[in-house]
């Protein structure tokens, strides 16, 4: 599904967050270069600021400090919400939930399509279908997402991430609260979409990381 697959870079970067009055780095000083078609997983403890280095990569965040390139170019949302040009380059999954409950998959798979840009609906269908086929998903279109379990849930978050084909993948803890077997069947679409180009770079807490690279 990949294209062409651009060098993410990250300068120096620093971001900040305030709490009870108090200022804290959730990263400092980061200086990272992630190439076309890796597979990175970002392990570390709790409150380490991982979810918070996925946020800026994505361009869901702006650094404090530094910067955060996507083939050179500043991916820092204007203002705080990401370019159509970062929507297609960067499928991003969060950590917490973000389907619509009261719509369905297909419309919520539809609505990520038009924010990436995509605006014919024969288009944008086709690639609904695509991306649900590859997680394996396809038939629960016109479900709503209550009417799914977690794993089927996260299945359907990464469809939703793919569905502007994308050449960057950002997962934040996309197996959090799954069976070891739907983890390595993610793991497996994961490894097979990267063969085919695409850049992964995903969260995981356990032990995958190490036995799956």
């Amino acid at each position: 599904m990949a294209g062409n697959m651009p060098t993410i870079e990250l300068k120096k970067v620093t971001k900040r967050y305030r709490f009870e009055r108090r200022q804290y780095e959730a990263v400092s000083q980061i200086d990272l270069t992630i190439r076309q078609g890796e597979f990175l997983f970002v392990v570390g403890s709790s409150g380490a600021g991982k979810s918070t280095l996925l946020k800026l990569i994505a361009g869901q965040v702006r650094a404090d400090a530094g910067v955060v390139l996507l083939d050179g170019s500043d991916v820092a949302p204007l203002p705080l919400i990401p370019s159509v040009r970062i929507r297609r380059a960067v499928g991003y999954v969060a950590q917490e939930p973000r389907l619509i409950h009261r719509r369905t998959i297909y419309d919520n798979l539809y609505m990520a399509a038009q924010a990436g840009g995509l605006n014919r609906e024969k288009d944008a269908m086709e690639r609904i279908y695509k991306a649900l086929s590859i997680v394996g998903m396809r038939g629960v279109e016109r479900q709503f997402p209550g009417e799914l379990s977690i794993g089927q849930s996260r299945r359907v978050e990464l469809a939703r991430a793919l569905v502007n084909s994308p050449p960057i993948l950002v997962l934040d803890e996309l197996t959090a609260n799954l069976d070891e077997d739907n983890i390595w069947d993610m793991l497996h679409v994961l490894s097979e979409l990267n063969r085919m180009g695409t850049t992964v770079v995903i969260q995981h807490e356990g032990g995958y990381a190490t036995q799956y690279s």
